[in-house]
Formats: C-alpha cells, sequence, structure tokens
C-alpha cells in the first residue's frame, strides 16, 4: 500500500489531517495522524465516510443532460462543454455578462477554487452573490472590536481555568475540540454551556445555562453590568488597549433582573456566572455560530465578546474568545472575503450581485438583463438558502442551468446540464482552517473516475470554445499546467517553506499565539472598541454593543421558534446521502419538549404540520427535555426527499451586520396530522 498525508476541505471547524493509504490506484483505509496537534484523533464519522463517498454507486461519474421528460441521460464530455458554451455564449453576446449568474457555496474549500473566480472575470463578469450563511455577523462584530479575526491555538484551551460554550455544540459539529476542553477539565477547569438546547456537548459540562432563543445578548450584558458593579474590571487592562468603555458602562441598563424577564434566567444565576467568569483566571468563551443567526446576530457577538474586554482576558494563554479563527489564510488577500458587499460603481464592469440571505427577493427585483444561464458550484441552494420556495421560482425561471455536483442533489435534480464534480483524493490543492492555525497540502492520491474532470480543467476547456484568454497568466491554467499554477500560486506567500508544507501540516511564522498578545489592533483608534463608529456608520446599529429582540416578522403571534442547527452526522447538506451515515444516524424528526406535547396531545412518531405565513411542511416528531417550551428544531441541510424543505418557512433577511442570514428569526405554528 502506497500512504499519503491529507486533509478534508469541506466546510468545517476542525479540517482534520489524516492518512489515507491506496492500493491499485484505491483509497482502502483512512487513519488518524496524531502530529496535528489539533485533530491528533483523526476524522469524524463523516470523514471516514469518504471511502463511501469516492466509490459510491451513486455518484455522478459523467455529464449528464435533462430530457423533456426530467429525467437525465449520460452525454460525453465535448458534448456537454459545447452545449454549456453555446448558451455562455449566446447569454453574453445578446444580454451582457451579467444575464450569466455565478452562485459558488462553501461545500469545498482550496486555492484551486480561486480558478473559477478567473474564469469569470474573463468571462467580462457575471451575477454572484454576497454575503455568507454561515458566520458573517460574527466576523463583522469581531473585526469592528478586535480589528482582526483570531483566536488561541485549539490546545491552548487546555490552559484555562474555565471554559463557556456559549451557543457551541462541539461535541457534535467541532468533534476535535472537545479532546482540548476535556484536558481542561483534567487540570481542573469548570466548563459551562450556555445554550437554549440541551446538547450533548451540555452533557460534558459542569453547568447549562438555557436562554430563550436570541436574548443572548441580553444575558452578556447583565453579566457585564454585574461585573462592572461588583468591581471586578480589569482597570489596567481597559485604561492602556480600550475605547468607548465609559460609554459602554454608561449604557447598561440592562440589570439582572431585566435581563431575568427577556432571557427566563433567574437573575441570581447571572450573577453567579458573571462573578464566575470574572474571577476566573483564565477564562475562554467559544461562540458558535447559530447564535448569530439572528437579526441581532452581530450586536449579539459585541455584547458577548464584551466579556472577556472588561476583564482583560484576552492576549494570555487560556484565555480568549473563540470565534473563527483565520490566521491560516495566509494566501488571500481579504481574511474576511465572505461578507464582502461590493461596491456597485467600482465592481459595474465586472459585477452586479444579489445578497444569499434575501436571494429570493432579489432574484426578482433584478433589472435587465435577466438571467439567462445559471452556473452553480460547491453548493445546494435550493435546500440551504431562506425562504426556500421563492428560490425555486427563481431557479425555475432560468432558462438553462448548470449545476457541478457528486450527487443528484435538490440542486442538480433542477439542472439542464451536470458536470460530475472531483472527490478530494483527484486534485492537488492547499487548504486553510478556520479553527486550527494549520495550512495544509492536499495531494492528489488517487484518479479520476468515468469522465470526471477538476473544475480547473471544465473552465479552461470552456475558455477554448468561448475564445476568452486561459493560460497560467490569467488563472485558468491547463490541465497540464494546474501543479505549476499551484506552486506558483503559493510561492509569493512569506511565513512558511513550501518542501514542509508538502511533509505535513505547517502553522505560518504569522501565527500570533496567544492571539492578540502584541496588544496591536487594527481598528481605527488601534485599541479594542466598545464604542465603534464604523458600526454605526456602516451598518446602521447602536455603536456600543445593545440588547434587540429578535425581528419577528409580523408573526409574533406564533408560539414557536424554530432553529435549524448542524448535526454530527453531515456538514449542511452534505454526506447525508451516504449509506454509512444512514445506518448509524435515526431519519431527522421535529424535537418538541415534553410540555409542548403535553399541551398539543402529541407523542414521539405522531406526524405534525410545521407552518407560518410563508408556507408549511410536515414531518414526525421526538418528544424530548432536551428542549426548550416554545422551541422547534430540526437539522438544517435536509433534502427534500429525507423530509426536508424547512427553509421555506424561513424569511429571507439579513442579520444586522456582515450580511448573514438571519435563520432563527423564524416562527411557526404545529399541528397533529392524522393519518
Amino acid at each position: 500500500m502506497k500512504e499519503f498525508l491529507t486533509v478534508c476541505p469541506r466546510n468545517c471547524y476542525s479540517t482534520c489531517t489524516f492518512r489515507v493509504f491506496t492500493e491499485d490506484g484505491k483509497v482502502k483505509r483512512i487513519l488518524p495522524y496524531g502530529d496535528n496537534l489539533a485533530t491528533p484523533e483523526g476524522p469524524c464519522i463523516k470523514g471516514l465516510s469518504y471511502l463511501e463517498r469516492e466509490y459510491s454507486p451513486e455518484r455522478i461519474l459523467y455529464p449528464l443532460q435533462r430530457q423533456p421528460d426530467g429525467s437525465f441521460e449520460r452525454i460525453g464530455t465535448d458534448e456537454a462543454l459545447a452545449l454549456v458554451a453555446a448558451r455562455l455564449s449566446d447569454a453574453r453576446g445578446k444580454h451582457g455578462p451579467h444575464s450569466v449568474l455565478f452562485y459558488k457555496g462553501s461545500g469545498c474549500s482550496g486555492l484551486s477554487n480561486d480558478i473559477a473566480s478567473a474564469f469569470w472575470r474573463q468571462f467580462g463578469g457575471a451575477t454572484t452573490t454576497y454575503g455568507n450563511l454561515c458566520w458573517p455577523a460574527g466576523l463583522e462584530a469581531v473585526r469592528l472590536t478586535l480589528g482582526e479575526v483570531k483566536h488561541n491555538l485549539p490546545w491552548d484551551l487546555a490552559n484555562a481555568s474555565m471554559i463557556i460554550l456559549w451557543g457551541k455544540n462541539s461535541a457534535e459539529t467541532n468533534v476535535q475540540e472537545m479532546i482540548h476542553i476535556e484536558k481542561a477539565r483534567d487540570n481542573g477547569a469548570r466548563v459551562v454551556v450556555i445554550d437554549p438546547r440541551r446538547t450533548i456537548t451540555a452533557d460534558k459540562a459542569d453547568i447549562l445555562i438555557r436562554p430563550r432563543p436570541g436574548t443572548d445578548a441580553a444575558l452578556a450584558l447583565a453579566m457585564a453590568r454585574v461585573i462592572i458593579d461588583r468591581g471586578m474590571t480589569d482597570n489596567e487592562f481597559i485604561r492602556e488597549h480600550v475605547t468607548g468603555f465609559e460609554k459602554f458602562k454608561a449604557s447598561l441598563q440592562m440589570t439582572p433582573d431585566k435581563a431575568q424577564e427577556i432571557t427566563g434566567i433567574p437573575a441570581d444565576e447571572i450573577i453567579e456566572l458573571a462573578m464566575a467568569a470574572a474571577g476566573a483566571g483564565r477564562l475562554t468563551i467559544i461562540a458558535g455560530y447559530g447564535l448569530q443567526r439572528y437579526t441581532n446576530g452581530g450586536q449579539t457577538i459585541r455584547s458577548i465578546l464584551s466579556i472577556p474586554v472588561i476583564t482583560g482576558m484576552l492576549g494570555k494563554p487560556g484565555c480568549g474568545f473563540n470565534f473563527a479563527n483565520l490566521q491560516s489564510y495566509i494566501f488571500d488577500d481579504i481574511k474576511e472575503p465572505l461578507s464582502y458587499y461590493p461596491d456597485k460603481e467600482k465592481d459595474k464592469p465586472f459585477r452586479r450581485a444579489i445578497s444569499m440571505a434575501t436571494f429570493g427577493p432579489d432574484f426578482f427585483a433584478l433589472e435587465e438583463p435577466a438571467i439567462e444561464v445559471a452556473w452553480v458550484e460547491r453548493g445546494n441552494p435550493l435546500i440551504q438558502l431562506p425562504g426556500s420556495g421563492e428560490v425555486r421560482k427563481a431557479f425555475e425561471s432560468i432558462p438553462f442551468k448548470v449545476v457541478v455536483e457528486q450527487f443528484m442533489t435538490d440542486t442538480a435534480a433542477m439542472a439542464d446540464i451536470i458536470f460530475p464534480a472531483k472527490g478530494i483524493f483527484e486534485q492537488a490543492d492547499v487548504v486553510g482552517s478556520y479553527w486550527n492555525p494549520y495550512a495544509q497540502y492536499k495531494p492528489k492520491v488517487t484518479d479520476l473516475p468515468g469522465e470526471v474532470i477538476p473544475e480547473s480543467e471544465i473552465y479552461w476547456r470552456l475558455a477554448q470554445l468561448i475564445g476568452i484568454p486561459a493560460g497560467n497568466e490569467t488563472g485558468i491554467p491547463a490541465p497540464d499546467e494546474y501543479d505549476n499554477w499551484l506552486m506558483e500560486r503559493i510561492s509569493h506567500t512569506p511565513g512558511f517553506v513550501r518542501e514542509e508544507l508538502f511533509r505535513n501540516p505547517v502553522i505560518p511564522e504569522q501565527n500570533e499565539h496567544p492571539a492578540y498578545s502584541n496588544m496591536k489592533f487594527d481598528t481605527p483608534s488601534g485599541k479594542i472598541e466598545l464604542w465603534s463608529e464604523v458600526a454605526a456608520r456602516q451598518w446602521g446599529v447602536n455603536p456600543l454593543p445593545a440588547y434587540e429582540p429578535p425581528d419577528e416578522f409580523g408573526e409574533a403571534h406564533l408560539p414557536f421558534r424554530l432553529m435549524t442547527p448542524n448535526i454530527a452526522s453531515r456538514i449542511h447538506s452534505q454526506f447525508g446521502n451516504l449509506e454509512a451515515i444512514k445506518n448509524v444516524v435515526e431519519e431527522p424528526v421535529w424535537e418538541i419538549s415534553v410540555a409542548d406535547a403535553r399541551r398539543r396531545g402529541l407523542k414521539s412518531g405522531d406526524t405534525i404540520r410545521i407552518f407560518n405565513s410563508r408556507g408549511e411542511v410536515t414531518g414526525r416528531i421526538r418528544v424530548t427535555a432536551r428542549v426548550m417550551s416554545g422551541s422547534l428544531v430540526f437539522p438544517n441541510g435536509i433534502w427534500l426527499g429525507e423530509g426536508g424543505g424547512v427553509n421555506r418557512l424561513i424569511a429571507p433577511s439579513e442579520t444586522d451586520m456582515g450580511h448573514g442570514a438571519a435563520f432563527h428569526n423564524t416562527r411557526a405554528d404545529i399541528e397533529k396530522v392524522e393519518l
């Protein structure tokens, strides 16, 4: 057998390194790689399922063309490329390049994705999307406060004396983090989970605090007030490194009693938690992404971040605020590209853009030209975008659709042409992480099956057919030049030895640990900013961290708040179709509380209709004490054939900053379906 070292490129915190063994050109085994200190125990169930994902009989291995009856038939690669090139050329010639929609998701990361952007630049532009479905409100909140988005090394958690997992379910969505949390516990640390749900992570904690969904900012601000009132702030740290503290202090009208009314957490528990956090000595707060998927999401993160700021718990071992760590993104000119909003005048020659969070309404509000061709890669917008009913109508209105995919997803099923996407073992790439500090090389370890060609080659061949410049100098390398392009792409970035990158994961020299230890903050003032003029000017929010109730979109009368969290068995809409996953995971169900089930006369296994003004879905329920009364919980990313479609209930709406998607503002009602 041959052994390779590789990395999982999916949209996941961990970005695990693992060993791959091949025989006769096929992957046979996947084993851990212990020298990655962030992920020493190897990949999770999803990573282990790459064996099936690579060789699944359901994998798309040949280009497919939609037939008049809606079925798909295999066609040759040359024929598919010619058809697509003709439609792209025709759309551009008659209506201009903005008549083509280029939609990219975050399903697979790597520098090779740059080639797509290079192609569309050479094409003359396209209609694209801005914002992001995952994390941008929190990214922007951290950037506004600290200037850069980074945190201490994952294994530094072992140095903490108190860890607060605020809306973070590490045991399911960042399993490797639990290694370091358990080490902290072994060293005597207290672990607190703040989450409306009793998650698997909460089972492993010392304390569980369960605020009402969307009220986390009120809890955080009440804690800040207690810390200030009790004289537990780090005054020297504030004096030297923080601006806006006096204004922040004067603004704090959120008493523990008032926060109790809003959050449902008893005032004495709020006081106790605040004093424990301030007195911990080494406090690390780990914030999840779900709690910033509200219309008050950015301000929620700013409010929580105020606690380590006023207690001086930054820039030291065992201390900090862990939301995202972008220090391994050394090859990116812009560290937070997904919250970028284009300057409409500056970018007019290249792009017009619509928000991912409000895709449906924005699509139908587009001025001429209308979208004639859609290109979708690395994403499944029919399932993942809010307001999926409008999204479906938008895609139905597009005359010609191209999807690059490995499996027949709900989005692929709407395509006119499907190009098979490469697997992770089939092309070399370089991958960063938004949690661990490593930059990692992903080698090619096996040949391409069927008529699969890498996306880079698809773009190069289309460029030849359309007649647009291609080659390494334009960023669209020929197939036999791809490896040279990749080496050139990384050769001008300092901070690592290229040969070492090929041997093992590397931590760039630029990585600062502990994060912010040099006490230099890339903000307008050069200090930590509790008062942010940029927040007020750019986003129209209070310049101070503040609590605003989540927008109810006229449906406050509906009794249930809907949450669509990530789960251990899939990354959004990926992996759930594999038998390796299905064999160990129950079918997705709607979770409701014991109290709500009793009031509605429901029991586990019943079928309910879930509805609001936007639409309805049906599904089976599980009655559980893990869910608070007034909450409905259903995993995100479930395909329609599995009982998905929940996003049709979710209003297309943005977070207060960063152009994120406010998924969790949704309210709904339920009723039993008699079968």
